[in-house]
Formats: structure tokens, sequence, C-alpha cells
């Protein structure tokens, strides 16, 4: 398997406030994406942080949210906003989130790669080790 380099044109996972109706989909996507549907994210797990969901690798699980695929001509620009919204820096120990590329599956059960900010390290480990894990992997549905 290819590994994509960290600016390729992959479509997104979103899982939390950049979800359609949600507080950052409006702020960062409205009228940037060619497409918008529902998908799954294999072997995650969601759990609740300051005001916003992470995103944390465990077999056999699954976190619900969108795949998200940018217009052309917005994504270079849509791909660096997100970066520094999730606050990532390629290759920063200091960063909240990791930006991955991993294989999501849409409704239709076909699997498509695309980019998540998943949970950095130091912050996985410490919410495996006292998080609150959101049930069922969907942040829409926690209300």
């Amino acid at each position: 398997m290819i590994t994509p380099d960290h600016r390729d044109p992959l479509p997104f996972f979103v899982y939390g406030t950049l979800r359609p109706g949600e507080a950052n989909h409006d702020q960062f996507l409205r009228g940037r994406t060619h497409t918008e549907e529902p998908a799954r994210l294999p072997d995650a797990v969601l759990y609740d942080g300051p005001g916003y969901p992470y995103a944390v690798e465990a077999p056999g699980e699954a976190v619900s949210g969108d795949l998200i695929t940018a217009l052309p001509q917005a994504y270079g620009r849509l791909l660096a906003e997100l970066d520094r919204l999730e606050e990532y820096t390629p290759g920063d120990p200091r960063n909240l989130y990791e930006r991955v590329a991993r294989d999501v599956v849409r409704a239709d059960g076909t699997a498509v790669r695309a980019w998540v900010y998943v949970a950095a390290p130091r912050i996985a480990a410490r919410l495996r080790a006292g998080g609150r894990l959101i049930a069922g992997g969907d942040w829409l549905a926690r209300r």
C-alpha cells in the first residue's frame, strides 16, 4: 500500500464539529465541497473532548461521520485551514490531532481512502486511561 503525501488531495472524513449542522461546518466547509455523504471509520472509537470529540484507533469498533470531498479549487486552502483548526503540523509532538490516511466505508459498503484527524499519541494515551467514550461512536447522537 502506498502512503500518501501529507498534501495529497484525499477526501476528508469528519466526525465532530465539521459535520453538517455542526458549528464548524458552516465556517469551514459551506460552499467548498463537491459531495458530503455518510460514512464510517472502522477500527476506531470516539471520546468526548472539551467541546469536540477525538477519534482513537481501536480494533472492532467504528465511528460515524461524513465523507467530505472538497471542490478542487478550494482544496489547498481548505487543507491548510483544517490543519490549523485541528492544531496539526506534520511532525510536531505538540499536536492535538494527527492527520492520517485511513479507509472509511460509505453507506453502500465501498471503502475510500480519506484524511482523518485522530487523537495524537499523547492525547490518545490520556483518553484511553480515563476519557469518556461516546457510546456508539456517533458525535451527533451524544445529546
